[in-house]
């Protein structure tokens, strides 16, 4: 019997032992993620009791050797669970993290242009959000101002930075 390539079916081909092997690294790669985040954000993602106690454990373990034949534990644990929905739900919750990062980056670039006296900068916040309280916002600005110029602890500067940021996460809703 004579085969043609239309008759290979690609799911019929075993896989290689260097396939399997960088399968198994990103799952690590992905339990070693998972013993980074902190309890909330462990929380909200899907994990079997078994592979929960073993990320637990691994968060404890201090002595380097220990900690990666742990880690390689993780691993072969996850063989065995839906990793695909771990995956997702790790990466919402990165997206999440970087979107409250770049907030903050925003929020911290306002405040540090209001402080250096841009009026532009104030213009734009004012007209961005319409519900601010001009006369605060800029009674923040000038003692934000003043603590600079006499090298005082920023708590006025910290005030503002506050006062920016529930200004912008109350546009957003």
């Amino acid at each position: 019997m004579v085969y043609s390539y239309d008759d290979i079916n690609p799911d019929d081909y075993i896989r290689s032992k260097s396939q399997a092997k960088r399968e198994m690294t990103a799952l690590q790669e992905l339990g070693e993620k998972l013993v980074e985040l902190n309890d909330n954000q462990l929380a909200q993602i899907p994990i079997e009791p078994k592979l929960m106690e073993a990320i637990l454990e691994t968060r404890k373990m201090v002595h380097r050797e220990a900690r990666r034949r742990h880690l390689q534990y993780i691993g072969k644990l996850m063989r065995t669970t839906d990793h695909g929905a771990i995956q997702q739900a790790y990466d919402q919750l990165q997206t999440k993290s970087d979107r409250y990062i770049h907030r903050q980056h925003q929020v911290e670039r306002y405040r540090d242009l209001l402080i250096g006296g841009d009026n532009q900068a104030l213009q734009e916040f004012i007209q961005l959000h319409p519900g601010v309280d001009v006369q605060h916002l800029r009674q923040l600005i000038r003692v934000a101002q003043k603590e600079a110029a006499e090298n005082k602890p920023p708590a006025s500067a910290r005030k503002l930075f506050r006062y920016i940021r529930e200004q912008m996460e109350a546009h957003d809703h």
